[in-house]
């Protein structure tokens, strides 16, 4: 959070003096790397029937029929091709879902499943992300006895931000039009009209 002290000076003029604006503004520029790296753990998830491999699968696994699984909710900052590879020391796969992920709707937003990338242990695949779009990444066993710590990578054209939307140029725009705003009220507010 943000916190911003407003002094008036006897000129009328407005300092702003803002507590933690280095860590706000230092977010804001900062450029990240395109490439993320998520550690988790399906250990104790939930369960759900994951879908067989495809781009978009199109059944639903025999074998895997109460996989634990993970999820990370993400955004990506550029549209392009992003490669996703997730590794495990048990025989793992990986899905990716398109606005929303519900563990009963397996069909729904699935874009692409894949295991055994190249080997048993590696799941992955490359796709084309958009901006502006909230992008699910599952982890899960390939059998109900498959599942543990993976290390998931996200390589892509843009940046890959996890759990949030990424706020488009014209928000930011409009924030700082609207701290300009609030900066021109207080400053009239303050004014004071002297009579002869």
């Amino acid at each position: 959070m943000m916190h911003i002290v407003l002094r008036i000076s006897n000129t009328g003029g407005i300092v702003v003096k803002s507590v933690l604006a280095f860590a706000v503004f230092a977010s804001v520029l900062a450029v990240p790397a395109a490439a993320i790296t998520i550690n988790g753990d399906t250990t104790g998830g939930a369960t759900w029937q994951r879908t067989v491999g495809g781009a978009p699968p199109t059944g639903l696994s025999s074998v895997g029929t109460a996989v634990r699984f993970e999820t990370t909710q993400f955004t990506v900052s550029a549209a392009g091709s992003y490669s996703f590879l997730a590794t495990a020391g048990y025989d793992n796969y990986l899905h990716l879902y398109q606005g929303a992920f519900n563990p009963a709707a397996q069909f729904n937003g699935v874009l692409i499943a894949n295991d055994d990338f190249p080997n048993i242990g590696q799941s992955g695949f490359s796709f084309n992300l958009l901006t502006g779009t909230s992008y699910f990444a599952v982890a899960s066993g390939f059998a109900n006895s498959d599942f543990g710590a993976y290390v998931l990578d996200i390589r892509g054209t843009g940046d890959v931000l996890v759990g949030g939307v990424v706020p488009e140029p014209a928000s930011w725009a409009m924030l700082i039009a609207g701290f300009g705003l609030v900066g021109a009220v207080k400053r009239r507010q303050r004014m004071t009209v002297v009579t002869a």
